[in-house]
């Protein structure tokens, strides 16, 4: 797996021989699939390839095929799960398999038992492709478009382009992350979109955004530019862990650095809702002592444990963690209907 996905095209390839080229491209899918399926993400799990037959799991119930993702009628509910589990799959599939799916879509995704498997991967790309973030924001641009047009609350693609790249969403913050990107989606409507706005978007689909330092043309222009805090038009901050005024490495996502301060002047200016407040204390408790009792299981550990057993002891915390996740109910969603009981009383 040391090799990229596209190191066999070094020395070029026929062009006169289908045969060829389709062999070519089962392998790249063969590739791609093991590094992705061996990610935890869901997708149809390779069996073998010879020439150019690659053989895969069938993924579907008695003989029929599971959906495409765009020909199911999804609730409310259903379609925010999978809006989730979508950009977790983006994210995994940069950080983890080193990867851009170059297609994603609801085209290319299938929609079976209840979660979403990625399929199409033969056209993925390395990082180090020249047209990787193209790609990438491409592919954000169509899952947001999709579901939006589900009704879910979606991120602006630029907000999405930023939470799959961002080097400093660890798997600690990453739900505190999640929580207030959501919230801040909830609360926007199409109406606090300026046309400026949509401008914007539509420039920083086709910027060019350096992937490395090396690639950066001017970087002490952009700095002297940083330090009198014109930043819009930097935009290879998040990419490269840099900070917004380009001093030095971000060691925090930059939306939570910022949410204390929201908060606190979001309490001096209203007055909050005491059984709003009680709740979200009692989940503030019950969170505490989960992670009480997570750090107490980690620490009682064998003096001579085996890094298998070590390992299994790690996944099993992490499953109960995943598990009460399911079950915890999002704060974003908790202050939409808060914010719906009291329109609702004013009327």
């Amino acid at each position: 797996m040391a090799r990229t996905v596209q190191s066999r095209f070094r020395h070029g390839y026929c062009k006169h021989n289908p045969r060829k080229m389709v062999k070519t491209w089962a392998e790249k899918e063969m590739r791609n699939l093991i590094r992705i399926h061996q990610s935890g993400i869901l997708c149809p799990e390779p069996v073998f390839l010879r020439s150019h037959v690659l053989v895969m799991d069938f993924i579907g119930t008695d003989g029929w095929p599971a959906p495409l993702l765009k020909d199911c009628d999804l609730s409310d509910s259903k379609a925010r799960e999978l809006y989730l589990q979508c950009i977790h799959m983006v994210r995994t599939l940069y950080h983890t398999c080193k990867l851009i799916h170059a297609d994603l879509s609801e085209f290319n995704m299938l929609y079976h038992e209840g979660r979403v498997y990625v399929i199409d991967v033969s056209q993925s790309v390395e990082h180090d492709h020249p047209h990787a973030l193209e790609f990438l924001r491409k592919d954000c641009t169509n899952i947001t478009d999709f579901f939006r047009k589900k009704g879910v609350c979606t991120l602006t693609m630029k907000e999405l382009f930023n939470f799959v790249t961002d080097v400093t969403i660890t798997d600690d913050n990453i739900d505190a992350y999640l929580d207030h990107v959501m919230e801040m989606s909830v609360n926007r409507t199409q109406d606090d979109i300026t046309e400026q706005q949509k401008i914007d978007d539509e420039v920083f689909k086709n910027a060019f955004i350096p992937r490395t330092l090396d690639e950066v043309i001017d970087f002490e222009r952009d700095f002297s530019k940083a330090q009198t805090g014109k930043t819009d038009h930097i935009l290879y901050q998040t990419v490269t862990g840099l900070k917004a005024d380009l001093t030095g490495a971000q060691q925090k996502p930059v939306l939570l650095e910022s949410k204390t301060d929201l908060s606190e002047a979001h309490t001096d200016l209203t007055e909050p809702d005491k059984s709003v407040v009680d709740s979200d204390e009692e989940e503030s408790d019950s969170d505490n002592e989960s992670d009480d009792s997570n750090k107490a299981a980690l620490s009682l550990r064998p003096r001579d444990e085996s890094p298998n057993s070590k390992k299994e002891r790690k996944q099993k915390v992490k499953e109960e963690q995943r598990e009460k996740r399911k079950n915890k109910i999002p704060k974003h969603v908790k202050k939409k209907k808060e914010k719906m009981g009291k329109s609702g009383k004013k009327s």
